[in-house]
């Protein structure tokens, strides 16, 4: 056996003994066997996605299948959870990203704007800035966005002005440019519900454990002003923190103008596609017009790029990521759906309220959502800092008094924040740290710092905005 199949075999025993403590150890008064049995899977199901023996997909399924032999839930209730609308709602947003990338769309934005708008270190980031918040209401993967259309961009520019790590020649424009990049992508990420499969994750747990959720339009009426001010903040401080060689870059106006040069005009699937995307946000932003629903519309907006051809169904079923996702979260929010169905959520509130007695939520929202945060230096992936952590901080902070929404909101978007914190905090930051322009004790202490202010800017203005809204 091999020692990667031997590290594999000794993270799934860690998970499977997890999942039997808990199974052998009797309920406490007033959960039932059911909910107990469940919280063991459920667990188990949690540390694999944290261990990872397996893909998350495959722990997945090994959970769902378990769930009937164990007598725990029926057939049809463990597979409940891929009918969840919010779901479909993720598993489109993807193939709308593999139009992005199909059809040159997200290039050609990208493009556009640095051929006008990229004369300075400063500026070129800035238009990476704007260009991955265009993009981002479409790709709810920071990998596909920030890999796949973001990343070969800014590594353009920076071969074209010369920057080499292995030489050491304009490394610090390098890492300015990489870093501010990398930034863009985790801010577009907390500003747009879409952004990341792992906010959609947090809202339909927050829906199935306590009765409430966001539509996309109010999730960006909380977040656009403090998503926007650190979208301004962040490059420039950045440029000071990391002080690149070069400040004026005549050669990225002339990268930008020669790539676009050799894609040239405007394809017409890629104008198709700028109609499907303005006309789906148009229709997220009046939903509660037309009461059509958010998945619904992702959608339909499937459906006309693919009889446009903007992508055709091949592309669809090469998509793995989306299908992942559809697989894993279906699996993993049915089971927190029927944790609350089985009563367990009930008394975890109760017990905690009972602990938190006397206690300001506010105080401890701001205790726990540093802890919350901080906890990200031992996970990997956003989904799992999710599935992990997320409805246990939300039950004792909704125990302790705390307003459902607006808590939910600041723990999913700083569960984004915390990947700044090191360089494998997501799924897409190796690739940015890959390049070598920064070491990682650099990296983690600009990410640190970053974090820091994402924090105090989530916590300072989004909860003011969250009360001017009517949210608390």
């Amino acid at each position: 056996m091999s020692k990667e199949n031997s590290s594999n075999l000794l993270r799934g025993l860690i998970c499977v003994a997890i999942g039997a403590i808990i199974w052998f150890i009797p309920a406490p008064a007033g959960v039932g066997p059911q909910a107990w049995g469940l919280l063991a899977v459920f667990v188990a199901t949690i540390a694999g996605f944290i261990l990872q023996p397996l893909p998350l997909g495959a722990i997945a399924i090994i959970a769902c299948a378990l769930l009937p032999v164990l007598g725990i839930m029926k057939a049809g209730q463990a597979l409940e959870g891929f009918s969840n609308g919010t779901i479909w709602l993720i598993v489109s947003a993807f193939m709308f990203a593999t139009g992005f990338i199909k059809t040159g769309l997200g290039k050609r934005i990208a493009y556009l704007l640095l051929s006008r708008f990229g004369k300075n270190t400063l500026s070129v980031a800035y238009v990476m800035s704007a260009a991955d918040f265009i993009i981002a209401p479409f790709t709810p993967s920071n990998t596909a966005r920030g890999g796949g259309i973001i990343y070969p961009i800014v590594n353009s520019v920076s071969l074209a002005l010369g920057c080499d790590a292995k030489s050491g020649k304009n490394k610090r424009t390098g890492a300015f440019l990489m870093y501010s990049a990398y930034a863009a992508v985790i801010t577009s990420a907390c500003i747009f519900m879409t952004g990341a499969s792992n906010n959609v994750l947090a809202n339909t747990l927050t829906e199935q454990a306590f009765g409430q959720s966001l539509s996309w339009m109010s999730w960006f009426e909380v977040s656009i002003i403090p998503g926007l001010l650190l979208s301004i903040v962040t490059p420039y401080l950045l440029y000071k923190i990391i002080k690149p060689e070069l400040t004026e870059t005549p050669e990225t106006l002339a990268l930008a103008k020669k790539e676009l040069g050799a894609m040239g005009a405007m394809t017409g699937k890629e104008k198709v596609l700028c109609v499907i995307f303005i006309a789906c946000l148009v229709l997220w932003a009046t939903g509660s017009i037309h009461h059509i629903d958010s998945a619904i519309v992702a959608l339909l907006g499937l459906s006309a790029m693919l009889i446009t051809h903007c992508i055709d169904w091949s592309d669809v079923t090469k998509q793995h990521g989306a299908w992942d996702v559809l697989v894993w979260m279906g699996v993993l929010v049915n089971m927190a759906a029927y944790l609350s169905k089985f009563g367990f959520m009930k008394w975890f509130a109760a017990t905690m309220a009972a602990a938190c007695a006397g206690m300001s939520w506010m105080t401890m929202l701001i205790v726990l959502c540093v802890i919350y945060t901080m906890a990200h230096y031992l996970l990997a992936s956003n989904s799992a800092h999710i599935a992990a952590m997320f409805i246990a901080f939300m039950t004792i902070l909704v125990a302790a008094g705390a307003p459902v929404i607006p808590t939910a909101i600041i723990l999913a978007i700083l569960c984004n924040s915390a990947s700044f914190l090191t360089h494998y905090g997501c799924g897409v930051t190796p690739i940015f740290f890959g390049t070598g322009f920064m070491g990682q004790g650099e990296w983690w202490k600009i990410g640190f710092v970053i974090t820091v202010m994402h924090i105090v800017v989530w916590m300072a203005l989004g909860l003011p905005i969250m009360g001017i809204l009517g949210m608390m």
